[in-house]
């Protein structure tokens, strides 16, 4: 079974705007062209296994929480289950939109795209033939649209326009009310309210100003249109469609300077107020603003990172506070009132802010610049990747959340590994430091530097976790250091060109190292770093891997070649010519075919499986290819993106962007606004290069595989993909025969014969099966179970209790039979170590976990009842002195049974 995508770590945010769920519990993130699902409550994150085809600049959430448009740079948008989180149903809007929101009900929502509004039906909960009908299109602003808000019972909506200008409009077409334009502003709207079951409007320009507009008309003054008008206005608009190509439902003109007559017996609004953000000065634009209806709050976020929140209508400042130096490009708060979150595309940061106690109730950040380097922890539970921006953050697996970021490194990380005990992270650089950071107290307790500055391109520490080696690009000598005393051992030189990448012998104290000299040296620590072998390659040599049984040896050249070596005899074992595998993208200024460029390309990072049957391979590509190692040959090809945002996505370019003077991506669209490129002179075609716009390039820059055997990681353009074994809807029996049915295992269990119904459970493979029937023995039974468990079925069963600790609740009963097995098969089952790590990692990985979680509840009561105790002495409560051990007693068994 392939892995399936299960993650997006690294990235938190990207641009587009932030939406909070009905329940205010969780935070939808646009995250480039995939959305990104934060469980605030249970701290955990996930990314919808779906994606658009460009970035997506717009979420549109339905009230009850079930559905979500996403709208891509171009106008294609997704219809999105966020049930079942899958695609419903796909639609194009052939423009750009700025903006979506649906109505109270759902039944509806409107579009902004241009200068126009469109009003459409929502799918409803039937089935339908065309999920996106056209209902009305609304005209009226001059200039592009650019924010909308709903009245709160969906009778009236109001548009805000890059013309300084606010329109409101009837859903309906009311007697009194088909539009009404709104003036006094002198920027673009960057935001419009309705207050709470009113039609009473705040506006707010980007010059950082707010106007206050009081309607003379409730809600309830609406008076729905006579029916002789309706009709004759809707014969009219018949008879002009059936001129049209394509049918814009019904038609409402707005004008900005309506007559008298027109204007009679209709709504009027007045202007009651006008405010000015940044009095003190520091005035600069206004990007976001968010309002609460209930409790009348309104934050506004601006380009200098700080944001302001008032209490209208009064204008009250509560408090103004910096979040970052970038611009604040998205806010949301949620049902409550008590959680804002902000997004700054600039950082890619993501924050979720609780006002009235003025904490952090998520601060999240991604690698400014992009990732070169990702290493697993031991036990995979938690992922260290090392950026270009000198970062190096470590991630947890399964919340997918960053909770450790080391800035010591002043320039680029270029390699990060884990030692063997898993508390320690090293990570080299540019910088000519190799650095050394303790997971426990997070600090950095050991800097190895090079007797003369040296930038280090690739690390390697031995699986003792006492000895350090650094290669380094512009001294060609690699660097040995002890772990413990912080002392330089060695410096090993002999390679005549940079050394690109180094690998210990996970068995062996042997190093491996490759250079772009075209040779992979062999050094033998134990014999005072003798070279012990020297492997000529035909190329320059890119990266070298050993197998995880220490046998075998994989080496990767500039000409795209994968070479296999018996590293102990110097002999070459087998090949993959891997190039035309790797399928290049031709980027939009390339003046060479794909096809012409591919053959200058070549794998730049390789990994082998936990198992060490299988191979990984990465470079400046959209594709992860995986190979057999044994039969040399390609098993599959992940593309890891789709997302045609980032350069170099397709083999050919589109002919479309092609003129007679080249391509369109060499003119520069936009006047300087807040994507655009800023162009200085009339006739330019060309913005100021110093403005750094440019169109990332995909490119996996470093591949690793899970020690648990489970899943996979990338470190993309994208940001950290996941990719994870899911066999939950495969039916995959093993060893079966005709007697082996459902119903013949339940009979089985009812005769109380457990070990033979287990075997029959594994045979038929289904897990819920496995479980119904493991879970039907009685603890006291285990015992015997397990000793008469045939031995081909230890090991499915190991791997069956380590994935069951991550979803069951009877901890105790799991740890019972984990315990017995390893008892009772261990010297059995220590003869096949190799093959068995990853499970056995994977087990370890699983009751750490729960060890972590239970440690810590146990330690609280403790506490408690310590505190308890102390105060119940102090009032002069008597308490006989036994009862406090035996209570510690107790609690500590239980985190002893977990260790």
């Amino acid at each position: 079974v392939p892995p399936q995508f299960s993650g997006l770590l690294g990235t938190v945010y990207r641009r587009g705007n932030l939406s909070f769920t009905r329940d205010g519990n969780s935070l939808l993130s646009p995250v480039g062209n995939r959305i990104s699902l934060f469980d605030l409550k249970n701290n955990k994150c996930e990314t919808l296994p779906l994606a658009t085809r460009l970035n997506i600049v717009c979420v549109g959430l339905s009230p009850d929480g079930s559905l979500a448009i996403l709208i891509d740079e171009e106008g294609a948008a997704l219809l999105v289950s966020l049930i079942g989180k899958c695609v419903i149903h796909q639609f194009y809007f052939h423009k750009p939109v700025h903006s979506v929101s649906f109505y109270s009900d759902g039944k509806k929502f409107v579009v902004t795209k241009d200068n126009l509004a469109y009003l459409y039906h929502a799918p409803g909960k039937k089935r339908e033939f065309n999920a996106f009908v056209l209902d009305k299109t609304y005209y009226g602003p001059y200039d592009e649209t650019t924010c909308i808000d709903w009245t709160d019972d969906s009778k009236c909506f109001a548009v805000g326009s890059k013309d300084m200008s606010t329109w409101v409009f009837g859903a309906e077409r009311w007697a009194n009310l088909i539009y009404y334009s709104l003036g006094g502003h002198k920027d673009v709207i960057v935001a419009c309210f309705f207050e709470e079951n009113s039609l009473d409007l705040y506006t707010i320009s980007q010059d950082a100003a707010l106007c206050v507009w009081q309607c003379d008309t409730e809600l309830d003054g609406l008076k729905p249109m006579p029916p002789k008008d309706a009709a004759k206005e809707k014969k009219a608009e018949e008879d002009d469609e059936e001129l049209l190509e394509e049918p814009k439902g019904e038609e409402i003109h707005g004008k900005a300077d309506p007559s008298e007559e027109e204007t009679r017996n209709k709504v009027k609004y007045s202007r009651v107020a006008k405010y000015f953000f940044n009095k003190e000065g520091d005035f600069n634009n206004l990007t976001a603003a968010a309002y609460h209806k209930k409790t009348h709050l309104l934050v506004t976020g601006f380009a200098s990172g700080v944001f302001h929140l008032h209490e209208l209508p009064d204008f009250n400042l509560i408090h103004s506070l910096s979040i970052s130096d970038q611009r604040i490009a998205s806010i949301s708060i949620n049902c409550t009132g008590d959680w804002i979150a902000f997004g700054c595309s600039g950082l890619g940061q993501l924050l979720v802010w609780e006002w009235q106690s003025e904490s952090y109730v998520l601060k999240q950040q991604g690698h400014f610049n992009s990732m070169v380097s990702l290493a697993y922890s031991p036990d995979g539970q938690y992922i260290v990747t090392g950026g270009e921006d000198g970062k190096v953050k470590v991630w947890n697996t399964s919340s997918s959340f960053c909770f450790v970021t080391f800035t010591e490194h002043n320039s680029g990380v270029t390699a990060v590994t884990f030692t063997s005990t898993g508390y320690v992270v090293l990570s080299a650089s540019l910088d000519g430091t190799v650095r050394a950071f303790d997971l426990h107290r997070y600090r950095n307790f050991r800097t190895f530097t090079s007797p003369r500055p040296s930038q280090f391109s690739c690390l390697a520490v031995d699986s003792s976790g006492e000895i350090v080696a650094a290669g380094s690009q512009d001294s060609f000598e690699i660097f040995i250091w002890s772990m413990q005393s912080g002392r330089l051992l060695d410096v090993l030189a002999g390679h005549e060109g940079p050394i690109s990448s180094l690998s210990f012998n996970p068995m062996k104290c042997v190093l491996a190292s490759a250079s772009w000299d075209k040779t992979v040296k062999l050094w033998d620590m134990l014999d005072s770093w003798r070279t012990k072998e020297t492997l000529i390659i035909n190329s320059d040599v890119l990266v070298v891997a050993f197998r995880p049984d220490g046998r075998e040896l994989a080496v990767a050249a500039l000409n795209g070649q994968i070479t296999f070596w018996d590293h102990d005899n110097a002999v070459q074992t087998g090949s993959i010519e891997g190039r035309h595998d790797l399928q290049m993208g031709r980027k939009e200024l390339d003046k060479i075919t794909a096809k012409q460029a591919a053959k200058g390309k070549s794998f730049t990072t390789l990994c082998y499986s936990a198992d060490g049957q299988s191979i990984l391979a990465g470079g400046l590509s959209k594709f992860v290819c995986i190979y057999n190692v044994k039969e040399q040959i390609l098993m599959k090809k992940f593309e890891i993106s789709c997302n045609h945002s980032l350069d170099a996505m397709e083999e050919y370019l589109d002919r479309r962007k092609m003129t007679e003077f080249g391509s369109m991506a060499l003119i520069d669209e936009g006047g300087g606004g807040d994507e655009g490129v800023a162009i200085p002179l009339p006739g330019v075609k060309r913005g100021d290069m110093s403005y750094r716009h440019f169109k990332p390039e995909i490119r996996v820059t470093c591949v690793r595989f899970c020690p648990t055997g489970r899943s996979w990681a990338a470190t993309t353009t994208e940001g950290l993909l996941l990719y994870s074994l899911d066999s939950g809807l495969i039916f995959d029996p093993f060893e079966l025969d005709i007697d082996v049915t459902p119903s013949n295992i339940h009979k089985t269990l009812s005769q109380k014969e457990y070990t033979v119904a287990i075997v029959m459970a594994f045979k038929l493979n289904e897990k819920r099966l496995i479980q119904e029937v493991i879970e039907a023995v009685p603890s006291s039974e285990v015992d015997v179970v397990c000793s008469s468990l045939p031995d081909l079925y230890v090991e499915k069963l190991l791997e069956f209790l380590a994935s069951a600790f991550e979803t069951s609740c009877h901890l105790e009963f799991y740890l019972i039979w984990a315990h017995k097995l390893l008892m009772l098969h261990g010297q059995k089952l220590k003869t096949r170590s190799v093959k068995l790590l990853p499970v056995i990692q994977f087990l370890q990985k699983s009751i750490q976990r729960h060890f972590e979680d239970v440690s810590k509840l146990c330690e609280w009561n403790i506490y408690n009842i310590k505190y308890a105790l102390a105060i119940s002495q102090q009032r002069g409560m008597k308490r006989p002195a036994e009862e406090t051990p035996g209570d510690e007693e107790e609690l500590d068994s239980d985190s002893d049974y977990l260790m």
